[in-house]
């Protein structure tokens, strides 16, 4: 999707979220309407499918701290009323509608250094600073593969223009790739513009790509597990393995299975990361209830110490 296009999407209205919503609350929101409008479960559904995209491209922009940068920027351009501007040609005399003249360094502060150096202003007004029009237009277009194909890597032929395009194993959702003189031709002795793939990754049910070929994947235990102590056979891409829990662990601790993530773009294989979700049921049979009042009154070690320490301190501070 070509920057341009920013200017008719609101992101973060597709994604469900405020404009000032952290990363994590993004990933969240995304990775919950990515399986509801996967093509998977909803098969022969296009309106499923073309929401999918949408929730894809929102994501991939959101996530990417430089273009969300860039996006909000285009976005505040557009509601102070930057949009009456779009299209104009500033290479002729009052080019394009309207006979108005733009000046290209008048806007250079508004969206920081050479307001045609490659960045939004560029791909919203359709131009180069002077000094770089004899380089054609670079242009974006996007794939989206399957969570092994970007475990694997892969080789997509682009249905636009037929190129193929190798894609290096454990890319990640969101990743960006140059393919350079592949895009649109340059006018008289110029050199022609780049391609820039934005890779898009179905999730998976039980996988996430974490960073650095780490593969990420959530443990439920229940109550007695992580207080004992267990040992979990977990899957990996290949043949399973089994997890050795400690006693007492709590829930949000990470386990680490060395070398059993993906391949690293720097070489080598990244590693298992077990994320432990301590789960506590919501219905107890009478027997159960039994135990665990047994065990409350057994249990005298409370966890909230800290916490008791200074509400003591608090009362005493204002009895004086």
């Amino acid at each position: 999707m070509a920057q341009r296009d920013w200017m008719d999407k609101d992101f973060y209205k597709i994604l469900g979220v405020d404009k000032e919503a952290p990363k994590d609350s993004i990933k969240r929101a995304y990775r919950k309407l990515a399986q509801k409008y996967h093509p998977d479960a909803n098969k022969g559904d296009k309106g499923a499918e073309q929401r999918f995209k949408e929730i894809s491209e929102a994501h991939s922009v959101l996530s990417n701290d430089d273009k969300r940068r860039e996006y909000d920027q285009m976005r505040a351009f557009v509601d102070a009323g930057g949009q009456r501007f779009y299209g104009f040609d500033p290479r002729g005399p009052g080019g394009g509608r309207g006979n108005v003249r733009i000046n290209v360094e008048d806007l250079q502060d508004l969206f920081g250094g050479d307001a045609g150096g490659g960045s939004v202003f560029e791909d919203l007004f359709g131009f180069r600073s002077r000094g770089r029009q004899r380089q054609g237009r670079d242009i974006e277009t996007e794939v989206t593969l399957d969570f092994e194909d970007a475990i694997n890597g892969a080789t997509v032929t682009l249905p636009d223009n037929s190129t193929k395009v190798r894609i290096p194993a454990g890319i990640g959702d969101g990743a960006r790739i140059r393919v350079a003189g592949k895009g649109e031709a340059a006018p008289a002795d110029g050199v022609a513009g780049d391609l820039f793939v934005r890779v898009h990754v179905r999730p998976h049910n039980v996988f996430e790509l974490g960073k650095d070929g780490d593969l990420v994947i959530h443990l439920p235990l229940t109550i007695a597990e992580a207080a004992l102590g267990a040992k979990i056979q977990v899957p990996t891409l290949d043949s399973p393995v089994t997890v050795k829990v400690p006693a007492g662990t709590n829930s949000g601790k990470t386990l680490r299975v060395r070398g059993k993530g993906v391949p690293r773009q720097s070489g080598g294989t990244g590693d298992l990361l077990v994320k432990v979700d301590v789960e506590v049921p919501k219905k107890l049979s009478r027997r159960e209830k039994q135990l665990l009042e047994e065990f409350q009154e057994a249990h005298q070690d409370s966890p909230r110490k800290n916490l008791e320490a200074y509400l003591t301190k608090s009362a005493s501070q204002r009895a004086s």
